[in-house]
């Protein structure tokens, strides 16, 4: 799915809807999202249709997903993109095989014939598969419902307090030395409703926010540019993300990055003045050295070469038109496999607030909690949903299971998977004053990974040489090529708690046909020793 490629959805048909009491439903009423009764009188009709066609089990889930996008570059509004999408997707097993169908008609005739197509494509796949499905068992929870702890709802404000939010910081950025920026806004609000055969009954409110921006600064008489994106975490948190305030983090050199508030305009006029010293930094010697990676980059290291390498359908190759299968087989669990070093201690988590991937449930109405993927540097478990459990001898799902839509089919996605924090105090001003010849970097940047997971490279926004426990100057053309178990054995020290920060990703592609999902990784401040640095900017021809 393309940022900039949506399609606005409307129209939802309720005719021949049986409502538990009597009462017209006003087209104002539905923009404003379905009454609890309502949502539970469809799913009822549903799961009795799917019943009474041969489903041993059926989940129903109406969604209505709400996106706002802002998109601005330097005093100009270039687009604001609105869509809400409302409809119902019915999963059923019947003779031991999935089938899934979706509607966007609501009434009770409706989504009884989604219901009865979804269990007739699962007795058709029926006749292709060799072993019926095999679910962990979940224990009904009746009528329940979570909600994002948010302050402020994004969908709420004003449009107009987002435009001046946007341009304000382009033209504090203009002003401190940017010649072109440009800022955007996404907001995301998922209202999610699930119920089973299993008798659960569950209603969600899900909200996320980003506020990407970058800034270029062009040398005129040579031509060269250099930009600096922002340093800003997407969240699972409503606008009070961006009202500044709350924790910084300085860096030893005064590079400000930001915890669970946010000051855009603040980071723009330092990216801008950052931009501009890049313009004349040397550019990268060759060779190996320390690294030091704030949590702003080594959370899509953690992302690309923990998060997706362990997620169960990929080790097991039922993922891999995608992005590849995964290094990390199952016989390395068996085999206490050393992914990293004594200290590494990487787990996965679904309900840490202000999360991207932060809910009470997921889509297969499983509770959601926290689980070591590897434990003191051995690998010990991977991501699973209720059909996979079974596969690695567990009796229950992680409750990493997604669809991006009401009308997509859930399926394993990624849990947010973090880097736990060192267990000693340690800051980032001693972590550096025991390097001796390091790079620290900040921000993330271009990436490549190889389809098992194994050998990646990655880039930054901010590198600076460290020569004898002290940050010299900023370098450019910075890369560092790893192998993952190479990578995270060389782990030598993690800052503290105190330094602990998420990062995300907004826009997290699998599957086909494709969808997107957003999940956040937390670290602490890590050193990887011995590091293998290229010049991006090498010419070799």
């Amino acid at each position: 799915m393309d940022r900039r490629d949506f399609l606005a959805i409307s129209g939802v048909g309720l005719a021949g809807l049986i409502f538990p009491y009597s009462r017209a439903i006003a087209a104002e009423e539905l923009v404003s999202g379905l009454d609890i009764a309502i949502k539970k009188a469809i799913a009822d009709a549903a799961l009795q249709a799917a019943t009474d066609a041969g489903a041993s089990y059926c989940d129903v889930r109406i969604g209505r997903y709400l996106q706002q996008f802002v998109i601005t570059r330097e005093d100009k509004v270039q687009n604001v993109v609105n869509t809400e999408s409302t409809g119902v997707g019915i999963r059923v097993i019947a003779n031991g095989a999935w089938g899934f169908a979706a509607t966007r008609d609501l009434s009770t005739a409706g989504v009884a014939a989604a219901a009865r197509q979804a269990a007739a494509i699962a007795k058709a796949n029926s006749s292709l598969q060799d072993k019926p499905v095999q679910l962990a068992p979940v224990k009904g929870v009746g009528e329940v419902s979570w909600k994002a702890p948010i302050k402020k709802n994004s969908m709420e404000v004003p449009l107009k307090e987002k435009v001046d939010l946007l341009l304000g910081v382009n033209a504090a950025a203009v002003k401190a030395g940017a010649d072109f920026v440009n800022s955007t806004l996404f907001l995301v609000n998922e209202q999610k409703y699930f119920a089973s055969t299993d008798g659960s009954y569950i209603d969600q409110d899900v909200h996320r926010i980003w506020a990407p921006f970058t800034v270029t600064a062009v040398d005129k008489a040579s031509g060269k540019f250099r930009t600096r994106d922002g340093l800003s975490a997407p969240m699972g948190m409503g606008y009070e993300y961006l009202d500044g305030g709350g924790k910084k983090y300085v860096s030893p050199n005064g590079v400000i990055n930001y915890g669970d508030r946010y000051d855009m305009l603040e980071d723009a006029v330092a990216a801008a003045k950052q931009a501009r010293e890049k313009l004349t930094a040397p550019s990268v010697k060759p060779g190996k050295y320390d690294l030091v990676l704030d949590p702003t980059n080594l959370y899509l290291t953690i992302h690309e070469n923990v998060g997706h390498p362990l997620e169960l359908d990929r080790v097991l190759g039922y993922e891999a038109n995608y992005a590849g299968t995964s290094f990390a087989t199952l016989d390395k669990r068996e085999n206490k496999f050393q992914y990293g070093s004594g200290i590494v201690n990487l787990f996965a988590d679904k309900v840490q607030e202000g999360s991207l991937g932060a809910v009470g449930y997921d889509d297969e109405g499983v509770k959601c909690k926290k689980w070591d993927l590897v434990k003191d540097g051995i690998l010990v478990n991977y991501q699973a949903i209720r059909d996979q459990a079974h596969i690695i001898g567990e009796t229950e799902s992680h409750g990493c299971c997604y669809a991006d839509s009401w009308s997509s089919v859930q399926f394993q996605r990624m849990a947010n998977v973090s880097l736990a924090p060192g267990k000693t105090p340690l800051s980032v001003d001693a972590m550096i004053k025991d390097v001796e010849k390091g790079i620290y970097i900040v921000g993330d940047g271009s990436f490549s990974i190889d389809q098992q997971r194994y050998n990646a490279q990655f880039g930054g926004q901010l590198f600076y040489e460290i020569e004898n426990g002290k940050i010299t100057r900023m370098l450019e053309d910075v890369a560092y090529q790893i192998r993952t178990p190479e990578f995270w054995n060389a782990c030598s020290a993690i800052c503290d708690e105190s330094d602990y920060r998420l990062g995300g990703s907004f826009f997290d592609g699998k599957g086909q046909p494709g969808q997107i999902s957003a999940v956040s990784h937390g670290a602490s401040t890590t050193r990887f020793d011995g590091m293998n640095v290229i010049n991006t900017a090498r010419n070799i021809g």
